[in-house]
């Protein structure tokens, strides 16, 4: 049972993939945790490996060193079940071809907790349609999924992780096919989720300047390290400065924004 408030913990891991005959190490020595209550952000370049490290936190990939714990639990020890009644991720893939409903892919989220047959109680009704109602989209429940768009997909797939309700939400950039302002309204839910319902939200972007103003947390991806502290003390730190090796791209502390040349 875990005593304090840390949902999950890394420690000295390293993180990348191995070959037969060789082993390729994106990053190492990352050492994280994450807290119940808190909206974290992870960031970095493109391919510095935000993806590699988000999947191995939730257990689709295996450390190449270290360890995952969760509610100090290996992340080894859990079983699909138990690991999915405590962890929630959404990716960025296509779904595969299905006439499912919006409804019934929300639904999905209460595999975890359904019996054999997947029968649906009033406990698991109330969890989907509490997700639909914070992710408003009440207006899209009965469409086929693949008649909406790519930004209202995106919230679908935020709805089924809410449903799942499970103390620790990973979301690997959610925010890519969303307008600014939809962007700015999911980011402000995944905070109020957090704050209100007590879970961690871990989420990856490319929003720098909305994750600096709104998350608790950030976890900074840079090729020599990982580093994961408050927005303000990382400004303090100069770490922005480091994110992007670009002179026509420059951090500026006192506005606390990224500016261009």
């Amino acid at each position: 049972m875990n005593t304090n408030n840390n949902l999950l913990t890394s420690k000295d891991l390293s993180i990348g993939y191995k070959s037969k005959s060789s082993e390729h190490v994106i990053a190492k020595n990352i050492n994280i945790n994450l807290e119940a209550g808190k909206l974290i952000a992870l960031i970095g370049e493109n391919g510095i490996g935000k993806s590699t490290l988000l999947r191995t936190l939730s257990g689709l990939k295996k450390p190449l060193s270290g360890s995952v714990y969760l509610n100090e639990r290996n992340l080894t020890d859990f079983s699909q079940v138990d690991l999915a009644q405590n962890l929630s991720l959404v990716l960025t893939e296509k779904l595969p071809p299905s006439n499912l409903t919006v409804f019934e892919l929300i639904a999905l989220g209460r595999q975890p907790y359904t019996n054999w047959i997947g029968k649906l109680t009033e406990s698991d009704l109330e969890k989907i349609n509490q997700a639909i109602a914070l992710t408003q989209i009440e207006h899209l429940d009965q469409k086929k999924y693949y008649e909406i768009s790519d930004g209202q997909f995106q919230n679908v797939l935020v709805a089924r992780a809410l449903a799942q309700d499970t103390p620790l939400i990973i979301l690997d950039e959610p925010s890519t096919h969303l307008d600014l302002f939809h962007k700015v309204v999911l980011f402000k839910l995944l905070k109020k989720l957090a704050s209100e319902s007590n879970k961690c939200i871990l989420f990856s972007t490319h929003d720098i300047d909305l994750a600096i103003q709104l998350s608790d947390e950030m976890i900074v991806m840079t090729k020599e390290n990982v580093v994961q502290d408050q927005p303000c003390n990382l400004i303090s730190e100069g770490i922005f400065d480091t994110l992007f090796m670009d002179e026509n791209i420059k951090f500026d502390s006192e506005k606390g924004r990224f500016m261009i040349r």
